[in-house]
């Protein structure tokens, strides 16, 4: 069975159209209309033209990009519920909101809502559609043609969120470093990307103590992962943004062991490189002017009389050393030399990192935002403004000087862990800054609490959100 591809965005003239059509609407108080809460639904089955799922994007004064994306969700779980793979959506209605992007917004929480992961069910559970939604008809009036390039580039971006999703829902007995780095391969082949990947012998040769560290504990060993897409048009041979993202396809938390409650959904540890995945292939079927490289450090964090412990001392890539006080502080050892490679191969015009890094960033802004830190405030500034452009919302955390105290070294020159209950996403992200050149723009973003949600959102199932590649992409697009 194949994983799950997002509904295609189709244009359609509105007078050819005979199926179901999505007719979303600010709330009215009539009593032929659905509830004021968006995404509230009611068929209309009474119009000659065929049935109308009308579709409530509450008080008119309070709609916004967010409810938008929110009713289409919902609406979206209507449609799997009564199987229809097929609807049309009259654009016409979305742009008499006079609401810039609203269009968007509603095919973005259509198709995202429908996002289901049964890859591996010998049938679905109860109550569940047979059958996913294929196509959203964008149903107009005119020639469709400036409509029909918005379309597409919509539909690259979602459907590297949907890639995102199906590659951090993948179990570990499934995805593993080796295996992680096959499905990239076949990604890159298919999008026209250039690839390599750096196995452990070619890790070792380079130096790279702490991403082999981590996953020496494991059967196949650590990878790096190379993805490069180099631009289009005035973006041609531009320095490139690199996105680095964390997967640890496996999470114990090695010899720093996690109990049961916390090793169960240590799955989803690899989301930060598999959001670098699908960034990579919206930017290369978006064509991007910007050039993009797409680093993953890949490991298994594991117990076995190889794994790394507690008190190791790792010479990094970068030539500092690191003290291993928390083997479960795992994800900034393979970050770490993964900044490194980035800075020696390529002379970059920024750096963004994506990780499933600490809980503290939970305990600080739940599972809303993700942590942004930075040392720069004009990265920091853009991706905040990204942030609240794409519903992928950030929120700065300080990184100043005083917090390196935290993980000063006594026998080398840093710890990669504080024995202090203090601080734990400033903690990782002062780690992570010491391997930052001066001069290079770089921002670091634990997500680790909106890469996942623990029950059903409005567009988005539980499990795996794929946080970050609309986020990045809206970014990327403003350069």
């Amino acid at each position: 069975m194949a994983l799950p591809q997002a509904p295609k965005l189709l244009i359609t003239p509105e007078d050819s159209w005979q199926g179901l059509r999505l007719l979303p609407l600010p709330y009215s108080s009539s009593d032929f209309a659905p509830g004021k809460k968006p995404g509230d639904t009611m068929l209309d089955s009474t119009q000659p033209g065929g049935a109308s799922l009308l579709v409530s994007l509450g008080p008119a004064e309070e709609i916004t990009l967010e409810t938008l994306r929110r009713a289409g969700g919902q609406a979206a779980r209507w449609l799997l519920e009564h199987e229809h793979a097929q609807v049309g959506l009259p654009v016409a209605m979305l742009d008499a909101l006079e609401i810039p992007g609203a269009l968007e917004a509603f095919c973005t929480g259509l198709v995202l809502g429908a996002y289901r992961f049964d890859h591996y069910r010998a049938k679905p559970p109860e109550n569940q559609a047979l059958r996913p939604l294929q196509a959203i008809h964008l149903l107009h009036s005119g020639d469709g043609g400036d409509l029909a390039l918005q379309a597409s580039r919509w539909q690259a971006d979602l459907s590297g969120v949907y890639l995102a999703r199906s590659i951090a829902h993948e179990p570990p007995n499934v995805i593993n470093p080796a295996s992680l780095a096959q499905r990239a391969s076949e990604i890159a082949q298919a999008s026209g990307l250039s690839f390599r990947v750096l196995d452990a012998a070619d890790l070792q040769a380079l130096g790279a103590g702490a991403l082999l560290a981590v996953g020496q504990g494991s059967q196949g060993g650590a990878r790096l992962i190379v993805l490069e897409y180099p631009g289009s048009g005035a973006g041609l041979g531009q320095p490139p943004v690199i996105v680095v993202g964390k997967a640890i396809t496996f999470d114990t938390g090695g010899y720093s062991i996690k109990d049961r409650v916390n090793m169960v959904g240590m799955k989803y540890d690899k989301a930060g490189g598999a959001a670098v995945l699908g960034i990579l292939q919206a930017a290369a079927e978006m064509r991007l002017s910007t050039p993009l490289v797409g680093l993953i450090p890949a490991a298994e964090n594991m117990i076995s009389a190889d794994a790394y412990r507690p008190n190791d001392i790792l010479t990094t890539l970068s030539g500092k050393t690191v003290e291993v006080i928390s083997a479960d502080a795992e994800g900034r050892l393979v970050l770490a030399d993964a900044l490194t490679y980035a800075q020696r191969q390529y002379q970059p015009r920024a750096i963004i990192d994506l990780a499933t890094l600490t809980g503290g960033v939970v305990i600080a802004l739940g599972k809303v935002r993700a942590g942004l830190m930075s040392n720069d405030d004009a990265l920091a500034q853009s991706l905040f403004e990204a942030g609240e452009r794409s519903g992928e919302r950030l929120w700065r955390l300080p990184l100043d000087d005083d917090y390196f105290e935290l993980i000063k070294g006594d026998d080398s020159d840093f710890k990669n862990s504080s024995e202090l209950r203090q601080a734990h996403p400033i903690v990782g992200g002062i780690f992570l800054k010491q391997f930052i050149e001066p001069g290079i723009p770089w921002a670091h973003l634990d997500i680790a609490g909106p890469a996942t949600a623990d029950k059903d959102l409005p567009y988005s199932p539980k499990g795996a959100t794929g946080f970050g590649v609309r986020l990045v992409l809206d970014y990327l697009s403003t350069l």
